[in-house]
């Protein structure tokens, strides 16, 4: 796997191909290579945007010359209309999407690190000018009533033998709705919160919390053992509604 100094590295290369490709303005590092580089290690990613003089998005999303021309790409996969994912040949890997300047001014996105820029470019252009999306916050009640109902219909579909739709509403679902309610019951340690993915170095940010996962999550045979797990947690933090509980119970005991 790569060092950290060599993902860096390879970063500052793809800035000096960039800046050497006409109608480029900045590379944008993002995540770990952007203002969370205390995080960075052998299994990181490169995290990026391109961003261009308005009108040119295009030619650099056709054409990845830039991008190629720093090592021999293995695969590049076009997982939306404006970005990529991409493995270079030595094991690096980059998620990285190309923006105009204008249109940069309304992508939510976390605060970045300039890798490149050309000079007359202002430095805030690492700073986004629209805010993430909040989603509104949810009580406590609503979090745990949509948690409690999740193992319910859970544990009615592994009944009927649709183990994978109940995997996924019993170990993700309604582990997802834990995560959200678990701020309430456990501080958060410094870990580096991610805005888009909750379960994001979530045993680092709540390691009493992590040390119950095994059990919400026990695989794909395991549905109604996760299920007892995830529901007993929520009685003993948060006052599960004895009717639905014991509705849970009911199923698990088939």
């Amino acid at each position: 796997m790569p060092t950290p100094h060599e993902l860096l590295a390879r970063l500052d290369a793809i800035g000096a191909s960039l800046s050497a490709t006409d109608h480029s303005l900045a590379l944008i590092g993002l995540g770990s290579v952007g203002l969370e580089t205390d995080r960075l290690d052998a299994y990181s990613d490169l995290d990026f945007f391109a961003i261009v003089e308005p009108g040119h998005a295009r030619r650099f999303i056709d054409k990845l010359d830039w991008l190629e021309r720093v090592h021999p790409v293995a695969y590049a996969f076009k997982n939306t209309d404006v970005g990529y994912k991409l493995l270079y040949a030595d094991g690096i890997f980059c998620e990285m999407a190309v923006f105009d300047l204008d249109d940069l001014a309304g992508i939510p996105f976390s605060p970045g690190r300039v890798v490149w820029k050309r000079a007359d470019v202002d430095a805030a252009i690492a700073t986004p000018r629209k805010s993430l999306p909040s989603g509104g916050a949810q009580s406590q009640e609503h979090l745990l009533g949509e948690a409690l109902t999740n193992l319910y219909v859970g544990l009615a579909r592994f009944r009927r033998g649709e183990k994978l739709s109940a995997a996924r509403f019993i170990q993700q679902y309604a582990v997802d709705r834990v995560l959200d309610l678990v701020a309430s019951q456990e501080a958060a340690q410094p870990g580096g919160a991610d805005p888009f993915t909750p379960e994001r170095r979530v045993e680092v940010r709540y390691p009493i919390l992590a040390e119950h996962l095994p059990d919400f999550v026990q695989g794909y045979e395991r549905s109604p053992a996760s299920a007892l797990a995830i529901l007993g947690f929520l009685e003993t933090h948060f006052g599960a509604d004895p009717s639905m509980a014991a509705a849970i119970r009911a199923l698990v005991g088939g």
